[in-house]
């Protein structure tokens, strides 16, 4: 079979689809038969110059796959069969690997130098392989150019492979001089020079120590800024590459070349090829995200605890970086409109300039205006939508009592453009500029309405005349629309100003939807986003209206039943509509759902309705199954103990839901969905809780289970307790030890990052819930005493948590809540052990001092029944 393996490699990738069939066949059973033999005959032909190009890529591109999968549990099946092979076997392979790099041939050389980053990833966290680094350096600078480049390559892969703490400082040390010695404008060769500079950019990461030392800082930096005057295009555009990792990576250390990095940039935005250019201003765009984050961290007045200063670079620079970036706004694309993935170097100013006026606020007004005033009104469309594109890229940022009067003045002016204007590019424009008046400067919350009983109806009409307009600029006018009604989502069931053109803007977006056009520009989505948002600020008046909608929606979701056989994509469009149609359902049942007078109008669609959801999940999509799945929690919520009809036929898509590991999403809605069954139904769902039960607690003990699934699970568990009371006592012996092995583990993150931080939150909380419904399910049962053993661990993790001092206010809140549900189900039972815990003195004092109204409030439930507790 090894001598045989060129020809199947040849023939895997033959045109003839039985035959490439076959040889795919014989490569799996080789596979199968003799994975040793497999591995080593597919790395020497990789290495093997006599072989053809063709079947020595494969050959590297299957060897890649048999080490690495995206799927977690897969990856980790393929690594252990790894360190199970024979060490003679590994370092065989490993041989013909590095053997390879010197191929004359780059296919073969960039395969290789994936497979080894591969294997280094496997290797080097477990302190295997440990002469890696020092074999691939050993002799670099005396072999031929295209080995160094296959080398370099190796190296930025490996970084990019591996975390930087299983490197060891004196490897990383090697790594970078043999990297920045590639960088460097005596490297003769442009595609080593190319090679080094794309290895600095995976390798920045590793460099911390490297960036504290002066010296070699300042070393590194004049490197890459050289880089950045490469004759070579791909060579400068890395080099700027790196310029932006390294103002994210290492902003605190930009202070000394701050003025080096406005020139280069500068000169590049001006004067270099856009993809060159494009890089130049995401610099100044990643600055901006570093000193926004450090504001958002610290305030204004820095007393907040961000570990770095703002060094305001935005602001000191803002007199000449505002002017680049205007000019770049001049540079648009003839047909940026009409692709829809387009990015170009007027797109990347304008973001860049948004981004600008949120990190400096007021000040950038002034040194925008003028340009907007001069450009506004000028006959060559592309300085009308510059000027236009620039406004709308200050609008957040400012104080709304800078640019409300500026904003009242222009209204009119962009309402008539929208209308009138020759250009489709600035109509489009328009249309997104007035959409960003309305989501920053229209609401309850502001002092000063932009919008006002004399210009709302000019407003709507011009609005729903553009959603007639090509599709790019409907798109954009449904969009302010959207923001719009947002703005009066809050007024509660008073009279809306959108009252009395409700009706024509429902029929408006409707007609929207069935354009023939409406899957242009994301057009259709649009469209129904911005219906849902008008039917959630509906008010009691338009209710009737708004009524009317459900017969519309579920017919054109029946309709997508109707279909004969499809093609992939008109499939993926109609799985598409069915997401739309089922999310609009929710939205429709949610708003009457909770309105008493239309309640009953609405369960008079329930049957046909969980008809059509049922049907929906007969198709492969998950974004349509989630949708279903949350239409039928709404569904649910408004038909409340009747929806136990539904249950026998509806139980095996909630099975299939809380199975569905890989589309996450569809479980944890799923996962909801049981919540929502619980509330409604009650005791009726004991029917189907052992199944539930076993099913969730196989979730939990998976680890192909994405991580955020597991804390909507634990308070499910709260969810069925409370819905079934104490016949939930035979589920103990298995969930209670599940929520003890989680608390423990989630007390411990003390300098956790961010997320890891938010995430254990969210795990409490689903914890803690779970504890509450379980003690609020059995109070007042004689099985309540079944809860007693536990009681100590609960109490301990509540102590744990306070101790910790890391929760949030919502965790706060679930956790002294607890304390209280403990104390009213066991009271006196459990009053020796509530009088030893630290949560029931300090943790329920500090909770009772709280200014947040809802932990006060809990902690003072907590408080009594924990007084009462105690005088039993």
């Amino acid at each position: 079979m090894a001598m045989e393996v060129t020809q199947f490699l040849l023939n895997a990738q033959s045109v003839d689809g039985n035959l490439r069939k076959q040889a795919e066949e014989s490569l799996k059973q080789f596979q199968e038969q003799n994975l040793p033999s497999f591995l080593l005959s597919l790395a020497g032909e990789l290495a093997n110059e006599e072989k053809p190009v063709e079947s020595r890529k494969l050959a590297g591109l299957i060897l890649k796959n048999a080490l690495d999968a995206k799927e977690a549990r897969r990856k980790f099946e393929l690594v252990q069969r790894w360190f199970a092979l024979d060490a003679s076997v590994k370092a065989q392979i490993k041989f013909y690997l590095i053997k390879t790099l010197a191929s004359p041939y780059h296919d073969a050389r960039s395969t290789a130098s994936q497979v080894i980053a591969k294997l280094a990833g496997i290797e080097l966290p477990q302190k295997q392989w440990p002469e890696l680094i020092d074999t691939l350096l050993a002799t670099m600078f005396q072999l031929p150019a295209h080995t160094k480049q296959a080398i370099l390559e190796t190296l930025g892969y490996i970084c990019e492979e591996v975390s930087p703490e299983v490197v060891d400082q004196c490897h990383v040390n090697k790594i970078l001089e043999a990297v920045v010695q590639g960088m460097n404008a005596s490297e003769g060769n442009n595609e080593v020079r190319l090679a080094a500079t794309r290895a600095l950019y995976n390798a920045l990461g590793f460099a911390q120590a490297n960036f504290s030392n002066d010296m070699e800082r300042d070393y590194i930096m004049r490197v890459v800024c050289e880089a950045t005057l490469s004759p070579e295009v791909k060579i400068r555009q890395a080099a700027f590459e790196c310029l932006v990792a390294i103002s994210s990576t290492y902003y605190e250390k930009l202070a000394p070349y701050i003025n080096d990095i406005f020139n280069i940039t500068s000169k590049a935005v001006r004067e270099d090829e856009e993809p060159v250019a494009l890089q130049a201003v995401e610099i100044w765009s990643s600055i901006c995200d570093e000193e926004i984050d450090i504001l958002d961290e610290s305030g204004d007045d820095f007393s907040g605890d961000s570990d770095i200063p703002c060094f305001c670079f935005i602001k000191q620079a803002l007199p000449v970086l505002v002017p680049m970036l205007l000019e770049t706004l001049l540079k648009q694309g003839e047909d940026q409109d009409q692709d829809e993935g387009a990015w170009n170097i007027a797109m990347a100013g304008g973001t860049c300039l948004g981004l600008v006026a949120r990190t400096v606020g007021d000040d950038i007004i002034p040194l925008v205006m003028p340009f907007i005033e001069d450009n506004i009104a000028k006959p060559d469309w592309r300085q009308r939508e510059a000027a236009t594109y620039a406004f709308g890229s200050i609008l957040e940022g400012p104080s709304p009592e800078k640019l409300v009067p500026i904003v009242n003045v222009a209204l009119n002016f962009m309402l008539n453009a929208l209308m009138n204007d020759s250009s489709n590019h600035v109509k489009d424009t328009t249309a997104w500029t007035l959409g960003r008046m309305f989501e920053f400067l229209h609401g309850s919350a502001l002092d000063t309405p932009i919008i006002t009983p004399e210009n709302c109806q000019q407003i709507v009409t011009v609005l729903l005349h553009s959603m007639k307009d090509v599709p790019n600029v409907a798109e954009k006018a449904c969009g302010a629309l959207y923001f719009l009604a947002q703005g009066y989502e809050d007024m509660g069931p008073s009279l809306s100003p959108l009252s009395p053109f409700f009706q024509d803007i429902l029929e408006g977006l409707y007609a929207v939807t069935r354009r023939e056009d409406a899957g242009e520009y994301h057009l259709r989505a649009a469209a129904y986003e911005t219906l849902n948002e008008v039917v959630r600020c509906s008010t009691e008046e338009t209710a009737p209206m708004v009524r009317q909608l459900i017969p519309h929606i579920m017919l054109e979701l029946h309709q997508t039943f109707e279909g004969q056989k499809l093609s992939s994509d008109e499939r993926d469009k109609q799985n598409e509509l069915q997401g739309l149609l089922c999310g609009c359902l929710q939205v429709l049942m949610q708003k009457l759902g909770s309105q008493e007078t239309f309640k009953n109008v609405l369960l008079q669609h329930v049957d046909q309705m969980m008809g059509l959801f049922l049907r929906v999940f007969s198709s492969r999509s998950a974004t349509a199954h989630e949708e279903a799945m949350l239409a039928i929690g709404a569904l649910i919520y408004a038909s409340g103990s009747c929806f136990e009809k539904y249950m026998p036929e509806f139980y095996q898509y909630l099975e299939m839901g809380l199975q569905n590991f890989e589309d996450y999403q569809v479980c944890t809605i799923t996962v909801g969905v049981v919540g929502d069954l619980c509330r409604a139904l009650e005791d009726k769902i004991l029917p189907y809780c052992d199944n539930i039960m076993t099913q969730l607690l196989k979730d939990l003990s998976s680890n192909e289970l994405h991580r955020s699934v597991k804390p909507p699970i634990f308070s499910c568990f709260g969810d069925i307790a409370l819905a079934i009371g104490e016949h939930f006592d035979k589920y103990l012996i298995y969930a209670m030890p599940m929520l003890q092995s989680a608390a423990e583990l989630s007390i411990h993150t003390t300098g956790a990052d961010e997320d890891m931080t938010e995430y254990t939150n969210t795990l409490r909380n689903g914890i803690l819930e779970a504890y509450s419904g379980i003690f609020q399910g059995f109070k007042g049962s004689p099985k309540s005493q079944l809860l007693l053993p536990y009681a100590p661990q609960i109490l301990q993790f509540l102590d744990s948590l306070y101790r910790e001092k890391d929760m949030d206010d919502s965790v706060s809140k679930t956790a002294i809540g607890v304390l209280g549900d403990l104390a009213d189900t066991l009271q006196s039972s459990a009053a020796p052990l509530i009088q030893q815990s630290v949560s029931s003195r300090e943790f329920l004092g500090e909770c009772l001092s709280s200014h947040d109204d809802m932990i006060k409030e809990s902690a003072e439930w907590a408080k009594l029944a924990i007084t009462r507790a105690l005088s039993y």
